[in-house]
């Protein structure tokens, strides 16, 4: 999987070596920095920032890297965080929609961080009005969870309720 995790973009001029090699570095500079301005995110004009950070940075890795690649996964799910952050529930959606699909390729498939995506989406869409596609997202998580943790554990439990709930 180390293939498509690190896979680039397919182009009539594929990026030379140096390019993507520079581009790591670009990523794993940005991913650094975004460390960093995280400890001071009760600002919002550095929230906002963040955002731009991400979107820049995915609009930049976007060339050469495939979304697939972890570190447009990673780009893409901290600005999905931040979107949450600032209740900006499409833009999370958005960034959500776009992470399920590389995370159940890269991960096993009773793996919790799929389950914890599948959560969020399936909250998101519950939150937005869009209930079928909000059960078919908690029910996926619910049949990870059931593996990873039980069929009698509290988080299953209350994701259940949720469903009930809505």
């Amino acid at each position: 999987q180390d293939k498509e995790k690190l896979e680039i973009c397919k182009l009539n001029d594929p990026p030379s070596a140096e390019t993507v090699k520079d581009m790591i570095k670009y990523a794993r500079n940005v991913i650094e920095e975004f460390r960093r301005a995280k400890l001071y995110k009760y600002i919002l004009c550095l929230i906002l920032e963040l955002l731009e950070i991400c979107e820049l940075s995915l609009g930049k890795m976007g060339a050469v890297f495939e979304d697939s690649n972890v570190y447009m996964l990673h780009m893409m799910y901290q600005a999905m965080g931040v979107c949450l952050y600032v209740q900006d529930w499409e833009g999370a959606l958005g960034y959500g929609q776009k992470i399920i699909r590389p995370y159940s390729k890269h991960y096993p498939s009773y793996s919790l961080n799929v389950a914890s995506m599948w959560l969020k989406l399936g909250r998101l869409y519950m939150t937005l009005k869009n209930r079928t596609a909000g059960v078919k997202a908690l029910k996926r998580a619910i049949a990870i969870m059931e593996v990873a943790h039980g069929k009698d554990h509290p988080y299953i439990s209350e994701i259940k309720k949720e469903l009930e709930d809505h």
